[in-house]
């Protein structure tokens, strides 16, 4: 028995120290933390337990068999956030530089299966430089599974991926199919073809930052939805993070104790719409304002500008939020903007967190560039998002709602339960003195100005559209943040099923 146990602690030992001293030392030299330590930061203190610390490889090729360190170069198992359960995997770089074989997939794999069984989300640390080449065929059947797991998981648990280090050729795919990405600045990077095969191929020159680093694929790509400085402060955000979402698609969202009233009034709102129609304001600071305590979890907050989304918390319970920003493209939607709030809606409506919508919006992006690229179809697509979504959706339209775009951005039309309007809220098919110019073409210029004032006076206002019923109330600004919280009080136990399908064909 003793021979036992002093075995099990040399091995305990082993696996604890992974790729050894040196590599550690090299870890930490490069501003990374190891697998371990990252584990330690995002997780309670203590609660972390850890499953197939001694799985070992089974190469026997190229001198594999001679090199076996337990654990096989990822650490995973569970623990909790702030007393509530996850799951996690943590690639170590120290072992085999953290690279994917047949057990390596396996232990992920596990992972995945046993958050699903028990309805948990799933925290992936990636930091690894690929498949292990040296076990060819089965790494790569390895990824499929990972693949095929992750796919099954998606809609049903929450799906976090830690970009902190390599992650290239395959590898990618996994973490783009997981719900977020988070990267570190400097030290992470995401590509399916690295600098040397790009410049093979196609004679550019780029550097891993250009083409894949954490600043490229939050602002241009928008492959990731948050770039942080550090290791330590992107696992602190997981953590942030988490706290906003239900445990899996099984379970109502999570309430945090707040001491916000739900009725504060925000006087400032009144007088936040600029006199000027063309002169933008700042929407942050509406939904600052209309959350508990100004919490505000944004995603993707350096792409496509011109949309806000992210979660925060009405009464304790988390909500999700999009809104359309006048700052940036003074609010359009464009091709960038409908792809990423049609995937936060989507996202939303599978794990039944209710949407607030808060809408400024001139219509769709003008342009050659736009049409070309098919902004038709990427419009649909949010179109589509907020149409086939049951969750309670509740939308407040502070100015301009015109054209297609009021009909998109969750408006009564797409099962829109609670609809209002500010004061200064205008609901037409376009601007006035657009309007006016296509129906009185040919008049002199007098008979223009007025007509647009006529006009202004019949549109330049929600009440038309409210006389219909499609705006259910003209709300004060000040009284936003209580009207929104007794709309989700009423719509709490709201039941609402689409018809039976197999799944949507949803315009890709």
């Amino acid at each position: 028995m003793s021979d036992i146990i002093a075995q099990l602690e040399a091995k305990r030992a082993e696996a604890m120290l992974g790729g050894g001293q040196k590599r550690i030392d090299s870890q930490h030299a490069k501003g990374k933390l190891t697998a371990r330590e990252r584990i330690d930061i995002l997780l309670d203190e203590d609660s972390f337990e850890e499953i197939d610390m001694y799985v070992e490889h089974n190469c026997v090729d190229f001198g594999m068999d001679a090199q076996h360190i337990p654990g096989d170069g990822v650490v995973t198992g569970s623990g909790t956030i702030n007393g509530r359960l996850v799951f996690v995997f943590s690639q170590d770089f120290t072992v085999f530089g953290g690279s994917l074989s047949e057990r390596h997939a396996e232990k992920i794999c596990k992972v995945l299966d046993n958050a699903m069984k028990v309805g948990a989300p799933v925290i992936g640390i990636n930091d690894s430089g690929g498949a292990r080449i040296q076990e060819g065929v089965a790494s790569l059947g390895g990824y499929a599974d990972v693949f095929q797991k992750n796919v099954l998981a998606s809609g049903v648990i929450p799906q976090l991926s830690l970009i902190m280090g390599p992650c290239a050729g395959g590898a990618v795919y996994s973490p783009a199919m997981t719900d977020f990405i988070f990267m570190v600045k400097d030290s992470s990077y995401m590509f399916v073809t690295g600098p040397d095969v790009v410049k093979t191929v196609t004679n550019e020159i780029v550097t891993q930052e250009e083409l894949g680093g954490a600043v490229t694929h939050t602002t241009k790509t928008s492959v990731a939805d948050v770039a942080y400085e550090n290791d330590i402060e992107a696992l602190l955000a997981a953590r942030d993070f988490i706290d906003f979402m239900p445990l899996s698609n099984r379970e109502e969202v999570p309430e945090r104790p707040t001491a916000d009233p739900w009725d504060r009034l925000e006087e400032s709102l009144d007088t936040l719409i600029p006199d000027n129609a063309n002169q933008p304001y700042d929407m942050h600071e509406v939904i600052r304002k209309m959350v508990d305590e100004g919490d505000f979890f944004e995603v993707q907050p350096a792409h496509a500008g011109n949309i806000i989304c992210g979660f925060g918390r009405i009464e304790g319970a988390t909500v999700g939020v999009v809104a359309n920003q006048p700052m940036v493209l003074a609010g359009c939607l464009d091709i960038n903007a409908s792809k990423k709030a049609a995937r936060f809606v989507r996202y939303c409506d599978a794990f039944n967190i209710p949407i607030v919508t808060l809408v400024d919006v001139p219509g769709f992006l003008p342009g050659t560039s736009q049409e070309h690229n098919g902004i038709i179809k990427h419009g649909a697509k949010l179109l589509f998002a907020y149409a086939e979504a049951t969750v309670p959706k509740i939308t407040i339209i502070t100015r301009k709602a015109y054209g297609g775009a009021y009909d998109v951005m969750a408006s009564k039309h797409l099962r829109g339960d609670l609809n209002y309007a500010w004061p200064t809220a205008e609901i037409a098919v376009m601007g006035a003195k657009g309007a006016v110019e296509i129906i009185f073409r040919g008049k002199t210029p007098e008979e223009i100005a007025e007509r647009t004032a006529e006009y202004e006076a019949r549109f330049a206002n929600p009440f038309i559209a409210a006389q219909k019923g499609f705006i259910d109330e003209v709300i004060k600004p000040h009284a936003t943040r209580r009207r929104v919280a007794l709309g989700l009080r009423k719509l709490r136990n709201k039941q609402l099923e689409n018809p039976w399908k197999k799944h949507d064909n949803i315009p890709l």
